[in-house]
C-alpha cells in the first residue's frame, strides 16, 4: 500500500462509484478541487482509495474520503485518515475537520474526531461536522 499525491481528476471516478453512484459524474466534481491537495492509496499500482484536503487558515478540511468497495474493511481508509492527521501536524495546523456521513461517525471517532452535532442533509444523506483539535 502506497499513499501519494494525485490530481483532482483522479479522485472523481472513485468518488462517484463509492459515494454518489446515483448522481451524474459532475456531481462529484467540486469547483474548489483546483485549490485542494488530493491523495490516493495505491495497491499494486491500482488506485483504490482517495481523499481531498483543503487548507484554510490554520485548519484542514478533508472531503470525499472513499475506498473502492472490494477494498473496504482492510484498514486502507484508516491509513488515509492517519496520513491526513500527520500531514496537518507537520503543517502546524490547529484543527482537522470533515463533513461525515452520520452513518460513518464511529469510524472517525477512532481517530479522535468529535461530533459537533452540527448536522445537515445533502441529496438524501445526513451529515454531521466532526473535528479534532491538534
Amino acid at each position: 500500500m502506497k499513499i501519494k499525491a494525485i490530481k483532482a481528476s483522479q479522485t472523481w471516478q472513485i468518488r462517484h462509484e463509492v459515494m454518489w453512484p446515483d448522481q451524474p459524474l459532475e456531481f462529484v466534481q467540486l469547483e474548489e478541487d483546483v485549490l485542494g491537495l488530493h491523495f490516493g492509496v495505491f495497491i499494486a499500482e491500482k488506485l483504490v482509495a482517495i481523499v481531498s484536503c483543503f487548507v484554510n487558515n490554520n485548519e484542514l478540511q478533508f472531503r470525499k474520503l472513499a475506498t473502492l468497495e472490494e477494498y473496504q474493511g482492510k484498514g486502507i481508509g484508516s491509513e488515509l485518515v492517519k496520513y491526513i492527521l500527520q500531514l496537518a501536524k507537520e503543517k502546524n495546523l490547529k484543527k482537522v475537520w470533515c463533513n461525515a456521513r452520520s452513518s460513518k461517525k464511529t469510524f472517525y471517532e477512532k481517530f479522535g474526531l468529535i461530533d459537533t452535532h452540527q448536522t445537515f442533509r445533502k441529496a438524501g444523506q445526513e451529515f454531521t461536522i466532526m473535528e479534532v483539535l491538534l
